[in-house]
């Protein structure tokens, strides 16, 4: 009989008070992949739907700025 188990869920960053924004090259990085550079899916960084829309716009601010590139 197999074991099930619940999976802790995660809670979002930005609800618990951490803030974005497309200056910081830092926290940006958490929240794009590595090998192509993509936005990262909510069912992986934990955040919400609300949040997630505004780390897709502070991305778009970095990469227009030239803080971080488009593709690896």
């Amino acid at each position: 009989m197999a074991e099930f188990y619940r999976k802790k869920k995660k809670i979002c960053q930005m609800c618990a008070g951490r803030d974005v924004d497309y200056k910081n090259v830092e926290v940006i990085k958490k929240y794009i992949s590595q090998d192509k550079g993509k936005i990262l899916p909510r069912r992986i960084t934990g955040t919400c739907s609300n949040h997630q829309r505004h780390i897709a716009t502070q991305v778009k601010y970095a990469r227009h700025m030239a803080l971080i590139p488009f593709v690896k």
